[in-house]
């Protein structure tokens, strides 16, 4: 039953600090942003383009790239590191 409540206590608190986005600059790369905000509650969307941040869904027009959900305009890309974890785990879990 303690458990169900510190669930449920956990969704309410995440659902009133709002939508957080990662924040970049059209200067920066979009790579390496790292940055995160928490957006204001007119912002519903995480825009995901040359430049990363908060955006409402009615301004989320074609060419842009939005999404919903925290920290969903990912910031950096998985690629061969995360190739790398997976291989290496395959490697130790055969050996041992």
């Amino acid at each position: 039953m303690q458990l169900y409540a510190a669930l449920i206590l956990s969704v309410t608190l995440s659902a009133a600090c709002g939508l957080r986005c990662y924040t970049c600059s059209a200067t920066a790369n979009p790579k390496s942003c790292t940055d995160t905000t928490s957006c204001a509650s007119v912002f519903n969307r995480c825009l995901n383009a040359v430049t990363k941040g908060c955006l409402n869904s009615a301004a989320c027009v074609w060419p842009m790239s939005c999404c919903e959900g925290n920290l969903c305009n990912s910031a950096i890309p998985t690629g061969p590191s995360a190739i790398l974890l997976l291989v290496s785990s395959a490697i130790l879990k055969f050996l041992f």
